[in-house]
């Protein structure tokens, strides 16, 4: 008995930790005033088809999985005219995601000066919509449990499925 409460104790620090590095991470890399949606929330929306959900990597990230429904828009090919043209709703609520939410920022504030008015920023990015056991797609629309980490340094958020570089 004494065991399992000690692996219990051991195993609920490293998850504290995991969300508090996550927490701290964010918090230091992101100023630009986008609110963030939480995992659970943007997947309800998501069901729903009620979001438009982007992708903020790098084309090669996207490829190995993404989340359902998302379309790529890039990091650093982001063309604010193609989207502008492309999505012409303006007020639907947008997500943009990337590895973990920093990217994804950049891109949400760049998508919020062309006058989109409900942009979100999805909070831990793929790695938590991961985490939380939501499913992501390959290029050819089948589940996956691989997700590209961009490099070693990030990949340690990745706590869920088979990580790629």
């Amino acid at each position: 008995m004494k065991v399992l409460l000690v692996f219990i104790s051991l195993f609920s620090g490293v998850l504290l930790h995991a969300q508090h590095s996550i927490d701290a991470l964010l918090k230091a890399n992101n100023e630009d005033g986008i609110p963030y949606i939480s995992v659970t929330e943007a997947r309800m929306f998501q069901l729903h088809n009620k979001a438009i959900i982007f992708d903020a990597r790098e084309r090669e990230e996207f490829e190995v999985s993404a989340i359902p429904s998302a379309k790529y828009i890039g990091y650093k090919g982001f063309s604010p005219e193609e989207i502008a043209q492309t999505f012409l709703d303006k007020d639907k609520l947008v997500i943009v995601y990337c590895s973990v939410g920093i990217r994804s920022s950049t891109i949400a504030k760049k998508l919020k000066d062309l006058g989109f008015t409900n942009v979100k920023n999805l909070y831990g990015g793929i790695f938590e919509w991961k985490n939380k056991g939501f499913p992501v797609i390959n290029q050819t629309g089948k589940e996956t449990e691989k997700v590209h980490i961009y490099s070693k340094m990030w990949g340690k958020y990745l706590e869920k499925g088979i990580k790629v570089m």
